[in-house]
């Protein structure tokens, strides 16, 4: 949940080398450079985002980043010290998580009730956290999530994100005045990307 090199929220910048996949017209994958969007702090989460995501890739565990953090990657000017994920539960994935919190030095704390579908690994040496949920609220299914991701390139590895829709769907179902304040920022940035792309494929 809680990533450490997000603490110092007071300085920003702009990420030049996280580029999203996109499709062309003829089905091929391309790449777009997010030079203008991508808005983390200085002392930013892209170190962490990507060895996660290189633990993910190497231990074959497909998890979907959520909340302002993925919201961030599509652009959205929020900030957040959060690293959440939503994955299929299910005991092959466990074994996977158990991996990958070994592969990040990290261990995984017991969900909170015994009925909880979220798993924290949690790294002693600096305080990372990162969640991961097995359901998120305001969406049907993983796969129809995993259907509207966006596909990122950060350091060289892929992180999938949940698309703005689902992101406002899951703020607006879970209703905390936290994930309510967010939701014109993130409605504005999803009409602004779509219409991005609508002059992309006009291109």
């Amino acid at each position: 949940m809680a990533c450490p090199s997000l603490k110092s929220m007071d300085r920003w910048k702009r990420l030049s080398h996280i580029t999203r996949d996109e499709r062309s017209s003829g089905g091929a994958p391309r790449a777009r450079t997010l030079r203008s969007s991508a808005i983390i702090s200085t002392m930013d989460a892209q170190p962490e985002l990507v060895l996660l995501a290189k633990a993910l890739n190497e231990n074959g565990l497909e998890a979907i980043l959520i909340g302002n953090m993925a919201a961030a990657l599509h652009g959205a000017p929020v900030s957040t010290i959060d690293i959440d994920l939503f994955f299929r539960k299910t005991p092959s994935n466990m074994q996977k998580l158990k991996r990958v919190a070994a592969a990040l030095d990290a261990v995984i704390l017991r969900p909170y009730y015994p009925v909880s579908a979220l798993f924290r690994l949690q790294r002693d040496r600096d305080g990372l956290q990162i969640d991961f949920m097995g359901r998120i609220d305001g969406v049907k299914s993983y796969e129809s999530v995993r259907g509207r991701a966006a596909s990122y390139q950060i350091g060289g590895q892929t992180m999938l994100a949940a698309s703005l829709d689902d992101i406002i769907r899951s703020k607006r179902a879970a209703g905390r005045g936290k994930d309510l304040a967010v939701i014109d920022i993130l409605e504005r940035t999803r009409d602004e990307e779509a219409r991005a792309e609508e002059t992309g494929n006009r291109g």
